[in-house]
C-alpha cells in the first residue's frame, strides 16, 4: 500500500479524469483508495478523492476522483472491469467459505434449503409426560418419513424449559442427534405452577433462521411474562411463526397436582391470553386441547413441515363478531388447508367460486373434509378445478382466527427498509417498528415465478378494518420498492395481489394472492442504537449507546416531554446494565439518551452470537418500540496467512497416446505447511481431480509440522487441485498437473490497469467478507 505520506494523485486535466494517478504509483504497483467526505473538503496532501457530486474532497487539490461506481464516474471507463473483478473476488470468497463449512452448511448459510427447520420448545415439568411423548411421536414421524428427501428439515432445534431452568438449546442438522436429545426428555419437578416458557422461546427465536415455524408445548402459564415485549420484538424482527400447543386451558390439573389443579383452572384462561397474543403477533395459532386430544391437533405440525407452505389469507377477530372473508386460490396451489380457532359455539360456511356451499355441520362434503379438536377446526379443501375467489363466513361473538395455507412454489418475502442519503442512494434494513403517521417503505420480492404480475401491495388491519395501498416501484427481477404514506397507528399485515399468466390454456390471467404471517405494528416511539462495533472479545465489556424519542407524523417531536420504561435483555443471560427509565425533558430536543453495557464471560467461545433487545415503553404502557442488535463474540485472530504448498515431485509414465491413458498412473507429491506462527492445517480435500490422496505428518526441527500430501491418479485425469484449510479458516490451494505445476494462494487476475482500482475493489471484497462472517456466526454458532 502507498504510505500515509506518499502522494497518489494529481489534478485531473482530462474530462474523464483518466490521467490523475501519479506515474510513480503505477510503476511501483502501489495500492491506494479515494478519500470521501460529504461535509468537509479536508484530506491529506497529495491523496486521491473518491469523486462525485457528494464528495467535497474532490474539489480540493488534487481535484477529481478515481471511483468506478458508474460508467459516468471519474474512472467510469473501468466500471465494467471493476464490477467483473468484484464478482470474481466474491465468488472466490464464497467458495473459500464453502470449503471451510462444507456443502450442507453452506446451502443453509445462503438460504438455499428447500425445507424449513423443525423447532420444538417443550415444557418438561411433572405434568407433561403425555405432551413430551406426543412431541417425540410427531417429530419421529416427520424425520422418518422425510429422511433423504428434499422435504427433510434443514435443521432441528430443541429447547426444554421448566422452573427454575431452561435449555440447553440443541441445534443440529443431524436427525439422529435430535432424536437422541428429545428421547432424553422426561417430565419431573416443576415447583410452583408457572414455568419459564418465554425464556425457552427466546432461545429458539434467536437461534432459528428467519421465517421459521416454532412449536411450543406447555400446560402452564409463563413465569417470565415480563419478557413479552422482548419476545414480540424478536418475532417481528425474525418474521418467525409461533404456534402454542396448550393442554392446560381446557382441563384441570387437579389429578396431577392436587390442590394446584384448582389454581390452574382459575388462572388458565387469563394466562393463556399471553400465548394467544404472541401467536397472533407472529401469525401462528394458540391451539387449546386436552391432553387426550393432543395427538389429533399435532397434524398442524405435519402440515407446516411440508415443503413450500405459503399463507394465502389470515385474519384474527378480537373481539369476535359475525363476518365473512374472501380468499383467492390460484393454479399453483395444492393441498389447501383452512384452520379456524375459536369457542365451541363457533359456526361457519364455506362457499366455492362456483357457488357451492358447505356448512360446519358437514364434516365431509363437496368442498372439504374437516376435523374438530379442542378450539381448532382443520379443513382440507377439495380445490380440483376450483381456482378463483372463495368465501368463508364465520358466526361467533367470541374471539376467533382464520388461516388459509397451501403448497406453492410462488411466494414473497419483504423487509422494512430506509433510504440512505449519500453518493450511492442505498437502502438498509430498518430496525424496529415503523413510526405512526410517517411513511414506510418495504422491499418486496416475488419468489418462485416470473409469470406473476404484482398489481397491489397493501397493509391490512382487520380490527379497523383499514387497508392502505402502497406505491409500487419495480427495481427488476420481481423486486419492488413499495412506499406507504402516512401509515396510521395499528397492527398490519402485508397482502400481495396480482395476476398469474402461467396457464397457457386460459385466455385471461388468473388472480393471485399471498399474505405475510407476521404483523407490522406502528409506534410513536423511536429507538435508535448507535453501535459502531458489533464484535466483542471474550472477557471484555461493550458499551452501546441508544436514543429514545417521541414522534409525531413520523418525525421527532421536540415539544414532547415524558418518561419511558426501558427493558434491555440478551439471550445469553450475560451480565449487563441499562437504565430502567429515561426521561425526555424540556430543551432536550425531544430525545433521551441511554447506554447499555454488556460483559462477555472469559470462557465464551469465539463464534458465539448474542442477541440484544432494547425496548422502550411509554408511561401509559400503551405504546412500545424496540431495537434488536446481534453481537458476535470474536477472539483475536493472529493467523491471517493461508497455508503454503510446495511441490516435492511430480512423476509420470503416461503414454503419448490418449487412448492408452487408463493403463498408466502419475503421482504428485507436495509439502503443506501453515508457518511457524500458524494455527495448523485442519483439512485437505480434493477440489478437482479423480485420484487418491494420502497424507502423512513430519515434524521439523524447529517444531513446525509439515504435511506430506501424495496424490496419484490415472493418466486420463491429468491435473489436481487440493484445498487446504487451517484451523482458523484460511484457505490455500495446491495445483498440480502432469506437465506443469503451480502452487500459490488463490490468485485474482487484475481486470483493472490502475493500482487504485485494485484497492477500491479489494475494499468491496472486504465488505462482503465481513457480511458473510457475520451471517455465518449468527447461523452456525
Amino acid at each position: 500500500m502507498a504510505g500515509p505520506k506518499t502522494p497518489t494523485c494529481r489534478n485531473c486535466t482530462k474530462e474523464n479524469c483518466s490521467d490523475n494517478l501519479l506515474p510513480d504509483l503505477l510503476q511501483q504497483g502501489l495500492l491506494t483508495s479515494g478519500y470521501f467526505n460529504a461535509l468537509s473538503s479536508a484530506k491529506p496532501a497529495g491523496k486521491c478523492s473518491h469523486g462525485g457530486t457528494f464528495d467535497r474532497t474532490s474539489k480540493c487539490d488534487p481535484a477529481g476522483g478515481i471511483n468506478k461506481d458508474e460508467v459516468g464516474s471519474s474512472h467510469g471507463s473501468l466500471h465494467y472491469k471493476a464490477a467483473d473483478l468484484a464478482v470474481s473476488a466474491t465468488m472466490e470468497l464464497l467458495e473459500d467459505v464453502r470449503v471451510v463449512i462444507r456443502d450442507k452448511n453452506f446451502l443453509r448459510l445462503m438460504g438455499l434449503s428447500q425445507s424449513s427447520v423443525l423447532c420444538f420448545v417443550i415444557d418438561t415439568t411433572g405434568s407433561m409426560n403425555d405432551d413430551i411423548a406426543e412431541a417425540k411421536r410427531i417429530s419421529f414421524d416427520i424425520i422418518d418419513s422425510k429422511r433423504g428427501t428434499p422435504q427433510e428439515p434443514s435443521a432441528y432445534i430443541l429447547v426444554p424449559f421448566n422452573d427454575p431452568g431452561f435449555g440447553p438449546l440443541v441445534l443440529t442438522t443431524d436427525a439422529d442427534v435430535f432424536k437422541n436429545n428429545i428421547n432424553k426428555l422426561s417430565a419431573s419437578g416443576g415447583g410452583d405452577i408457572p414455568e419459564l416458557c418465554l425464556s425457552g422461546l427466546q432461545l429458539a427465536l434467536t437461534s432459528a433462521p428467519p421465517s421459521s415455524e416454532i412449536f411450543v408445548f406447555t400446560d402452564a402459564p409463563a413465569k417470565d411474562a415480563h419478557l413479552k415485549s422482548t419476545i414480540t420484538a424478536l418475532i417481528e424482527n425474525s418474521k418467525s411463526v409461533v404456534t402454542f400447543m396448550l393442554t392446560g386451558v381446557l382441563e384441570s390439573r387437579r389429578h396431577r397436582r392436587g390442590l394446584r389443579g384448582a389454581i390452574s383452572r382459575s388462572m388458565s384462561q387469563s394466562n393463556a391470553q399471553l400465548y394467544r397474543d404472541l401467536a397472533q403477533a407472529s401469525g401462528g395459532q394458540a391451539i387449546e386441547v386436552t391432553k387426550s386430544e393432543l395427538s389429533l391437533a399435532t397434524s398442524v405440525i405435519q402440515d407446516s413441515s411440508a415443503s413450500a407452505v405459503v399463507t394465502v389469507f389470515q385474519v384474527v377477530k378480537n373481539p369476535g363478531k359475525p363476518d365473512y372473508f374472501t380468499f383467492t386460490i390460484d393454479g399453483s396451489l395444492k393441498n389447501m388447508t383452512v384452520y379456524i380457532t375459536g369457542a365451541s359455539s363457533l359456526t361457519f360456511t364455506l362457499t366455492s367460486p362456483a357457488g357451492v356451499s358447505q356448512s360446519f355441520s358437514q364434516s365431509s362434503g363437496p368442498l372439504a373434509s374437516f376435523t374438530t379438536v379442542g378450539n381448532l377446526r382443520r379443513l382440507s379443501l377439495n380445490i380440483e378445478n376450483q381456482t378463483g375467489s372463495w368465501v368463508i363466513s364465520v358466526n361467533s361473538n367470541n374471539p376467533y382466527s382464520v388461516k388459509v395455507t397451501g403448497q406453492s412454489s410462488v411466494d414473497f418475502i419483504f423487509n422494512l427498509v430506509e433510504a440512505h442519503e449519500g453518493p450511492h442512494g442505498d437502502f438498509s434494513l430498518k430496525e424496529g417498528r415503523p413510526l405512526s403517521g410517517g411513511n414506510a417503505t418495504l422491499l418486496v420480492t416475488v419468489t418462485g415465478s416470473d409469470t406473476v404480475k404484482i398489481t397491489e401491495v397493501t397493509l391490512f388491519d382487520s380490527s379497523g378494518p383499514t387497508e392502505i395501498s402502497g406505491s409500487l416501484q419495480s427495481v427488476g427481477r420481481g423486486t419492488f420498492l413499495v412506499t406507504f404514506s402516512g401509515v396510521p397507528a395499528g397492527d398490519f399485515v402485508v397482502r400481495l395481489r396480482g395476476e398469474d399468466s402461467s396457464s397457457a390454456s386460459k385466455s385471461t390471467p388468473s388472480s393471485f394472492q399471498r399474505q405475510a404471517s407476521t404483523q407490522i405494528k406502528t409506534s410513536s416511539i423511536s429507538v435508535t442504537v448507535h453501535a459502531n462495533n458489533t464484535n466483542i472479545e471474550p472477557g471484555s465489556t461493550i458499551t452501546i449507546p441508544f436514543t429514545v424519542a417521541m414522534t409525531t407524523g413520523g418525525f421527532i417531536d421536540d415539544s414532547t416531554t415524558g418518561t419511558f420504561t426501558v427493558r434491555a435483555n440478551n439471550d445469553r443471560s450475560y451480565t449487563m446494565t441499562s437504565p430502567s427509565t429515561l426521561s425526555v425533558t424540556e430543551g432536550s430536543g425531544g430525545k433521551a439518551n441511554g447506554t447499555v453495557t454488556l460483559t462477555v464471560p472469559g470462557n465464551a467461545a469465539s463464534g458465539t452470537d448474542v442477541t440484544l433487545t432494547i425496548g422502550a415503553e411509554n408511561a401509559a404502557a400503551t405504546d412500545i418500540n424496540y431495537a434488536v442488535i446481534r453481537l458476535s463474540v470474536t477472539a483475536k485472530i493472529t493467523d491471517i496467512n493461508r497455508p503454503v504448498c510446495q511441490e516435492v515431485r511430480t512423476s509420470s509414465s503416461c503414454p503419448s497416446s490418449a487412448s492408452l491413458c487408463a493403463s498408466s498412473k502419475w503421482k504428485f507429491i507436495a509439502n503443506l505447511t501453515d508457518g511457524i506462527n500458524g494455527t495448523g492445517i485442519d483439512s485437505i480435500t480434493i477440489r478437482r481431480g479423480n485420484g487418491t490422496l494420502n497424507t502423512s505428518t513430519v515434524t521439523e526441527a524447529g517444531g513446525e509440522d509439515t504435511i506430506v500430501a501424495t496424490y496419484s491418479a490415472s493418466c486420463c485425469s491429468q491435473s489436481v487441485e487440493l484445498t487446504v484449510v487451517d484451523k482458523v479458516g484460511n484457505v490455500g490451494r495446491c495445483v498440480g498437473q502432469i506437465r506443469a505445476l503451480s502452487t500459490a494462494a488463490p490468485v485474482t487476475t487484475a481486470a483493472d490497469n490502475t493500482a487504485s482500482s485494485r484497492g477500491h475493489t479489494s475494499n468491496i471484497s472486504h465488505c462482503l467478507w465481513i457480511s458473510v462472517v457475520v451471517s455465518l456466526l449468527w447461523k452456525f454458532k
